[in-house]
């Protein structure tokens, strides 16, 4: 049977992450130190080039840094990057790539593809704005999501809906927009013309949420349908149909 978590709360640790990713790590290109929510892992593979640890497990000395393209950009043509790698990993022989920028928006792209998928196969994402505002009506919306190409009056009329329901409640709920094409997010999630989403579970939006603020914070919030299209046919393999809950 169904549960609306808001009348029927569930256990702490379906409301919230545990405290692993709560802890923070310290950025070397602004020192400054940040939840690693918000930042992302560099290490040195066997071959000796950085690369983003995803996992954030690779073996040695990690370098982290704030999920701010312009940062990145800035210190990178000051040439401070290299050295500032130097000194997190203790060494100075490893390959820096050129192209460690895109490879990073690559994979972030990815990421955000996967985890909605990952979403739609469990039931906790919705796809369509009829079903997304039913789901606000009924209070059972944790964030609203749209494609980065969606039509501001589409967006505009659920973000209100999810703003005044969010008052009736009590609390803030969330309405971003990934900036991924529609292509790109139909091709992911195996459904035509996917534009708006809802997220009906708290932690679902909070791992969702994580993500994407890691990818508009790297990416900036521009639909990036050029290059979200070059993972289109990765995307694939995570297209799912399997039924939603309603």
């Amino acid at each position: 049977m169904e549960t609306n978590d808001r009348l029927n709360p569930a256990s702490p640790d379906t409301r919230q992450d545990s405290g692993k990713d709560s802890s923070e790590r310290r950025c070397i290109l602004s020192g400054g130190s940040a939840p690693r929510t918000g930042l992302i892992r560099l290490a040195l593979g066997p071959d000796g080039q950085v690369a983003a640890d995803w996992s954030e497990r690779l073996p040695g000395r990690g370098a982290w840094i704030t999920a701010d393209k312009a940062l990145f950009d800035s210190v990178a043509a000051k040439g401070r990057l290299r050295g500032a790698l130097a000194r997190a990993f203790k060494a100075n022989s490893f390959t820096l790539p050129d192209d460690l920028a895109d490879r990073i928006t690559a994979t972030l792209q990815q990421r955000m593809l996967n985890r909605l998928g990952l979403e739609k196969r469990a039931g906790t994402l919705i796809l369509g704005g009829d079903r997304v505002r039913e789901a606000l009506a009924k209070g059972k919306v944790f964030a609203v999501l749209h494609a980065g190409d969606a039509r501001p009056d589409g967006s505009d009329r659920i973000d209100g809906m999810a703003r005044a329901v969010g008052e009736s409640l009590g609390e803030d709920i969330p309405h971003r927009r990934v900036p991924i094409a529609r292509d790109a997010l139909s091709a992911a999630l195996g459904r035509d013309n996917v534009v708006h989403m809802a997220l009906l579970d708290q932690g679902a939006a909070t791992r969702v949420l994580a993500d994407l603020d890691r990818l508009t914070g790297f990416c900036g919030p521009q639909t990036t349908s050029e290059t979200a299209n070059e993972v289109v046919a990765d995307a694939t393999e995570v297209a799912l149909n399997t039924g939603e809950r309603h």
